[in-house]
């Protein structure tokens, strides 16, 4: 049922104002501050109405008030899907795109970084994933007189490196021979394709190819693309973490990465912003924080995932705007090596 006007206007200065200070919200403080041209008692009652309805609570008796999970909900869908950032730091964002586009795993690292620093949280992005794996061409880098680097360069924008010792001597214009010759034979093809496909190889071009459809299946059995993650340290550094014995599990299951498995099972479309806050979260320990994520890439094609975790505090509107920027951009990325 929605707030009548003046309780929605006091449930959103308790919400901004916790989200600015991290410090519970006191009935005189709104009355002093804001104007609202009512009694303190009026707001005071306003106020237990708003705890008795879940939207907040007080730490302690003598204290203010802070949202709740059901309080920062209702915000929440209160803030235009589409909300844009300022045009200032939309060009700065494209800045770094248009600098970074052409190395992919560059453009990613400096991506999840500016997110980081932006939102002053978590950012994560997982590189493209396909369902279904192919070769656009490959490489072989002489290391040693019997040792190779085999660099597998895929249409889902993705690179894929493996040493490969050989049983003779090669020269890198033997291997770069080799290379364009499988190459040109496997263009566009799958790993089950590789492996069906009977070209006259030579022993050694026999036991690359190999390499190379073990490799992709490998690949293609992951359940997201690799994982890249920053601003612990910011997270971490606010309020809410001080002394917390908290900290420790909120390490451990973000180094862990299982819990991605639960990200990826929310059904997303592309460029859709999905907020799952406090116990909304399946994984216990991220249950005192929110998630904010995106799905860029290809529909059908290849994916990855985009987004931003914080304290339940966090500043919801930048978040949102970040990813509405940063997602199409991730989507522009993919579609140029397709």
């Amino acid at each position: 049922m929605p707030l009548a006007e003046r309780r929605e206007v006091i449930l959103r200065i308790i919400i901004r104002g916790y989200i600015a200070q991290a410090v519970p919200v006191a009935s005189k403080a709104i009355a002093d501050r804001y104007g609202l041209k009512v009694s303190p008692a009026t707001i005071r009652n306003d106020m237990a109405y708003l705890e008795q309805e879940g939207y907040i609570m007080r730490p302690h008796s003598s204290a203010g008030s802070i949202p709740t999970d059901k309080a920062y909900r209702y915000y929440v869908a209160s803030i235009s899907e589409d909300i844009r950032l300022p045009p200032v730091e939309r060009y700065l964002v494209h800045q770094l795109y248009q600098e970074t586009k052409e190395e992919m795993e560059q453009w990613l690292k400096l991506a999840t970084t500016w997110l980081a620093r932006f939102v002053h949280n978590v950012a994560v992005i997982t590189s493209p994933k396909a369902a279904c794996c192919r070769l656009k061409y490959l490489n072989l880098v002489v290391l040693q007189d019997f040792m190779a680097l085999l660099v597998l360069v895929l249409y889902e924008a993705k690179i894929r490196r493996q040493v490969l010792p050989f049983d003779t001597k090669v020269s890198q214009d033997k291997l770069t021979k080799l290379a364009n010759k499988l190459s040109s034979i496997y263009d566009g093809m799958t790993s089950n394709e590789i492996l069906a496909s009977k070209p006259e190889l030579s022993p050694e071009e026999e036991r690359v190819s190999g390499y190379v459809a073990k490799m992709m299946a490998e690949e293609e059995k992951l359940e997201y693309g690799k994982l890249y993650l920053e601003g612990l340290r910011l997270m971490l550094s606010q309020p809410e973490f001080a002394n917390s014995p908290r900290i420790l599990n909120i390490l451990e299951v973000l180094e862990g990465e299982n819990w991605l498995k639960n990200i990826f099972c929310q059904k997303l479309g592309k460029g859709e912003v999905k907020i799952i806050i406090g116990e909304e979260n399946a994984e216990p320990a991220l249950q005192d924080l929110s998630l904010i994520i995106s799905r860029y890439g290809i529909p059908d094609k290849t994916s990855g995932i985009v987004g931003v975790i914080g304290p339940k505090r966090m500043d919801y509107a930048r978040a949102m705007s970040s990813l509405n920027c940063l997602s199409p951009l991730l989507s522009n990325s993919i579609a140029e090596y397709l």
